[in-house]
């Protein structure tokens, strides 16, 4: 159940992440935004529980989320080279 409350909450933080950082050249369409948003679910929960923030079996919450999907999302920036303006 961990893992799916995870992912909807993944999707929601990537629709979040991508209205609080616009931009033309932004990654769309409904599969990518999920994907984006999940991982930075995942990396938010990892970083959480390293830093000692969260317990072993606890998730990141929303914010923590939207966070780690707006990290997620710089990244792809750096690795595609695409601009923000």
């Amino acid at each position: 159940m961990g893992i799916i409350l995870t992912i909807v909450v993944g999707f929601i933080a990537g629709v979040i992440a991508k209205f609080l950082m616009p931009g033309n050249n932004e990654p769309s369409g409904f599969i990518l935004t999920t994907i984006l948003g999940i991982v930075g679910a995942f990396v938010a929960t990892y970083l959480g529980q390293s830093l000692g923030w969260y317990r072993a079996n606890e998730g990141a919450g929303l914010i923590g989320a939207v966070v780690g999907a707006i990290i997620v999302l710089f990244v792809y920036h750096l690795a595609t080279g695409r601009s923000r303006i």
